[in-house]
């Protein structure tokens, strides 16, 4: 039997024709979900994603309030979609109802790479495994959208998980709560300056 339960008295998302949700700017988002990055090795500054999900599994990926490009000032100085010599996002061409063609990602997959004029390179990895929908290429022209606005006009791309998978993504990822709690111990565990 078909599962049960679910979004009563909320049609609207399975209307015929609506396969292509609104820019992201316009869509309440029921959950904003965020992948908290550990320091690395180098004791680099964590770098956090936000993820915001809609109730029809579509993931937009956008940087984290806490994300060092941010804080304090930074200028970027080129955003590139070109992962390798072979792929780059922007080849990314979905089609149809069964979404043909779009790249599938991996958590880890890097979507693409932010440099800033003081030499800092920055990658956006997707967070979520699931099938590439579309990169905002908006921020190619105007990179500063993605500091002023990055929860909505700068997103970076858009994710579409499988169906099967859409709950279990949710799992791995922190609630805003969850979020504010890490950066707050963050800020207080930072060690002095050595």
């Amino acid at each position: 039997g078909g599962g049960g339960g679910g979004a009563q008295g909320q049609p609207q998302d399975n209307c015929p024709g609506q396969e292509h949700p609104p820019p992201p700017q316009c869509i309440l988002f029921r959950t904003c979900l965020l992948a908290a990055s550990h320091a690395d090795v180098k004791g680099k500054p964590c770098e956090d994603h936000c993820i915001l999900q809609h109730s029809n599994r579509i993931c937009v990926i956008t940087l984290a309030e806490s994300h060092p490009l941010l804080q304090n000032g930074k200028t970027i100085k080129s955003i590139n979609y070109q992962i390798s010599a072979n792929c780059s996002r922007l080849q990314n061409k979905v089609s149809g109802k069964f979404k043909r063609g779009a790249q599938f990602l991996t958590e880890l997959a890097p979507l693409c790479r932010i440099s800033c004029s003081d030499g800092e390179e920055y990658t956006v990895s997707s967070c979520v495994r699931g099938r590439l929908m579309e990169v905002n290429e908006n921020i190619l022209d105007k990179p500063s959208i993605l500091q002023e606005k990055p929860s909505t006009e700068g997103y970076i791309a858009v994710v579409l998980p499988k169906f099967e998978e859409s709950k279990s993504i949710t799992e791995g990822l922190l609630t805003q709560k969850e979020y504010e709690e890490i950066v707050v111990k963050r800020v207080n565990n930072r060690p002095e300056t050595s």
